[in-house]
């Protein structure tokens, strides 16, 4: 028998703060945090018919909340494409955490130094990927560098789309940590 009821209407004085820390936590970003506490919310309303009251109504928000953050990320990499690389590229006139491939010359440009910096960079680049741990390296090239579907990772792999955002987003910052060592500061 369910031990838990659904209160719609104590929500967002009861789990509005709650929620947006656990947001701006993953996302680090006020308004898209904001966005998915919303959207968690009208989620909730949708899917109450659903709630069988095992969990704490909290504790159900907060795993609707955990998928909204998941398809945020996923939205998100699948605009961007080729290298989903975030880094710090230390230029004091541009934002933090800019795209590396919009940081790559352009290889179809005029400048020789263009294409010789494209190179040095992609060398750059599968030197860190390969100092990454076996796992991290295979789903990170599976899914950034040759365009797998998550779906064929995790089938492939045998792991969950959790584990392989988690692989990504730990490749990403190893990565970035390597080029920033490696190469940006050389």
């Amino acid at each position: 028998m369910a031990e838990n009821q659904l209160n719609p209407n104590s929500w967002v004085d009861q789990y509005a703060d709650y929620l947006f820390n656990y947001a701006i936590g993953k996302v680090s970003d006020v308004e898209v945090a904001k966005d998915l506490v919303s959207e968690t919310f009208l989620a909730g309303l949708k899917s109450a018919k659903n709630y069988k009251g095992d969990a704490a109504e909290r504790t159900w928000l907060i795993a609707i909340l955990k998928r909204k953050v998941i398809d945020y990320y996923r939205k998100s990499n699948s605009k961007k494409g080729k290298a989903e690389v975030r880094m710090s590229l230390g230029y004091p006139d541009e934002t933090e955490g800019d795209w590396l491939e919009e940081k790559v010359a352009d290889p179809n440009g005029n400048l020789g130094s263009d294409t010789i910096e494209n190179e040095e960079l992609g060398l750059a680049l599968q030197l860190c990927i390969d100092r990454l741990p076996q796992k991290q390296s295979q789903v990170f090239t599976m899914k950034t560098i040759q365009g797998i579907s998550t779906e064929e990772i995790c089938n492939e792999l045998g792991i969950n789309p959790s584990n392989l955002w988690v692989m990504i987003h730990r490749a990403r910052t190893a990565l970035m940590e390597c080029l920033n060592q490696k190469w940006f500061n050389a």
